[in-house]
């Protein structure tokens, strides 16, 4: 069955039969793609400003990549669609780069070169919880329809911020979402506290969910890069081993 991300109503719009809109008095279609991918990724005080360009840049790098691009247009539909989150403490989310779709190299170079120029805020806290209700409501806006509806969260710690994660987590897992995740191991000192252990361990119990749900865990930020490009694949092609990147 094909999930669909309503976008936000506005005048003269109404859904018809048959997956098309009324815009303006013309009926125009909802475009399906085969995945909507949230990338919901932590930019709080955790990450310091090197790991920061690591993270964006290893984003970038992923979604250029040739064998990301080959299995985007692999796809039954030859295309995704892409939102881009940055979350911190519990009241802290913001959509970078809204809904885009990505059906070729020119799409995915133009995407990354928009990341590139997005300015990085960075605030305390984490909240994982904030992250997945603000994914939510990102899914909720979508323009694009789609057969699997991700969410891919990435970040260096568990949830300090706001409500635990796990009832957001099941109430999106109830509507069919699911969440992957990509722990990343930060084994650098912040604010005089060691990196917590069992950041892996806590995201394949309090994250992850849903259909196909995988985690692959990067080692470090260096190790980002490339877990990031082996998530997509995984994502877009719908397989899930999970992977560990270092």
């Amino acid at each position: 069955m094909t999930a669909r991300c309503h976008p936000p109503t506005l005048p003269r719009r109404a859904v018809l039969a048959g997956g098309a809109a009324l815009i303006g008095g013309v009926a125009h279609a909802v475009e399906a793609v085969d995945l909507l991918l949230v990338l919901a990724v932590d930019v709080s005080r955790s990450i310091d400003a090197e790991e920061a360009q690591l993270q964006r840049q290893g984003y970038q790098q992923a979604l250029t990549d040739r064998e990301v691009v080959a299995a985007i247009a692999g796809g039954a539909l030859g295309a995704i669609a892409l939102a881009y989150v940055e979350w911190a403490g519990f009241t802290y989310q913001r959509l970078v780069i809204p809904w885009t779709r990505i059906g070729s190299q020119a799409d995915a170079s133009g995407w990354a070169a928009t990341l590139a120029q997005s300015p990085r805020e960075s605030m305390a806290w984490t909240s994982i919880s904030g992250a997945l209700i603000y994914s939510h409501r990102v899914l909720g806006d979508c323009p694009f329809e789609a057969a699997r509806r991700v969410i891919d969260v990435s970040g260096d710690g568990v949830n300090n911020n706001g409500p635990p994660p796990e009832t957001e987590r099941d109430q999106l897992v109830a509507e069919g979402v699911t969440i992957n995740g990509l722990p990343i191991i930060n084994d650098r000192p912040n604010f005089g506290m060691d990196p917590r252990p069992g950041l892996e361990e806590y995201y394949r119990d309090s994250v992850i969910g849903g259909p196909r749900a995988f985690l692959i865990v990067a080692d470090d930020f260096a190790a980002f890069g490339a877990a990031i490009k082996r998530k997509l694949i995984q994502e877009i092609a719908a397989i899930h081993p999970s992977v560990r990147a270092g």
